[in-house]
C-alpha cells in the first residue's frame, strides 16, 4: 500500500505543481505573442514572416518593438530548457526550509537574455545599415555562411563545453552554488542564464539566417537547444553536429564568393 503523503510532501507537490503551472503559462503565452506576430504587420504566410525594416523606416518605436520582439523569442526558447533547473529550485527552496523566490530565480535567467536580445538588436541595425539583412533574415549568402561557421566553430571550442556542461547539470549548480534569500535566487538566475547565454549565443544568432519571425525556425533551434540540454553528453554526436556546421558554413561563403 502507498504510504501516505506528510504534509510537508504536499506542500512540495504543490509548489512544484504551481510553478510548473506558471512556467507552462509564460511559455505558452511567448510561442502565442510570436505565433501572432509580436505585434508587427505580418504577411499571411507563417512560412516566411519577413517584414521590410529598412534604414529609413528604423525608427525608436521600431527599435522598442524589435527589443520586446526579441526578449519574448528568447523566453519562449530558452525556458523550455531552463525548466528543469527552476523547478528544481522551487522543490529544494521549499524543502529546505529556504523560502528563496523561484519567480526572482526565472526573472534573473530572462533579465540576462533580454540583455543578449539588446545586443542582438544593436546587430541587426547595422547589419540592416550595412544591407546585408534585409526585412528580419540575411539577404547575403556570405553572411548566412559565416554566422553558421562560426557556431560549427563555437561548438568545439572549451567555453562552448564548459557552458553546456553546467546547462546539463541544474542539480549540480544548485547545490554547488546555493544562495540563500531571495538576493540569492536573483543571483542564481542571473548566473545560470549567463552559462546558457555562454552555451548557446552562436546558435541564437542563426536566427538572422533561417528568418529572425520564421516560426519553423524559431521552432527548430529551440529544440536543437533543448535536445542538446538536455540529452546525455555524447561528444561524438557534438563534433559531428559541429563539423556539418561548419561545412555548410564553408560551402555557403564559398558559393558567396563566386
Amino acid at each position: 500500500m502507498t504510504e501516505a503523503l506528510t504534509p510537508v510532501e504536499r506542500l512540495v507537490a504543490r509548489d512544484k505543481l504551481v510553478a510548473s503551472a506558471a512556467l507552462t503559462a509564460v511559455i505558452l503565452a511567448s510561442w502565442g505573442y510570436l505565433w501572432i506576430g509580436a505585434g508587427m504587420e505580418m504577411p499571411a504566410s507563417m512560412s516566411d514572416m519577413a517584414m521590410p525594416v529598412t534604414p529609413a523606416t528604423w525608427t525608436p518605436g521600431l527599435a522598442a518593438t524589435m527589443f520586446l520582439m526579441w526578449c519574448v523569442m528568447m523566453a519562449a526558447m530558452m525556458l523550455p530548457s531552463a525548466a528543469p533547473m527552476i523547478l528544481l529550485y522551487a522543490a529544494l527552496a521549499r524543502r529546505s526550509g529556504r523560502h528563496g523566490s523561484t519567480l526572482l530565480l526565472a526573472s534573473g535567467y530572462v533579465l540576462v537574455w533580454c540583455g543578449f536580445s539588446l545586443l542582438a538588436v544593436l546587430a541587426q541595425w547595422i547589419l540592416v545599415r550595412q544591407g546585408l539583412v534585409e526585412g528580419m533574415r540575411s539577404t547575403a549568402v556570405s553572411l548566412s555562411g559565416g554566422l553558421l561557421l562560426m557556431a560549427g566553430v563555437y561548438q568545439l571550442t572549451p567555453a562552448k563545453s564548459v557552458c553546456l556542461k553546467k546547462c546539463r547539470s541544474p542539480a549540480q549548480v544548485l547545490t554547488l552554488g546555493w544562495r540563500h534569500g531571495p538576493g540569492g535566487a536573483w543571483q542564481m538566475g542571473l548566473r545560470h542564464g549567463l552559462y546558457c547565454v555562454g552555451c548557446c549565443w552562436a546558435i541564437m544568432l542563426l536566427l538572422f539566417w533561417g528568418g529572425v519571425m520564421n516560426i519553423a525556425w524559431i521552432a527548430a533551434l529551440a529544440g536543437f537547444v533543448l535536445f542538446e540540454k538536455l540529452v546525455s553528453p555524447r561528444p561524438a554526436l557534438d563534433r559531428l553536429i559541429a563539423c556539418v556546421m561548419i561545412c555548410g558554413g564553408g560551402a555557403l561563403i564559398l558559393v558567396g564568393l563566386r
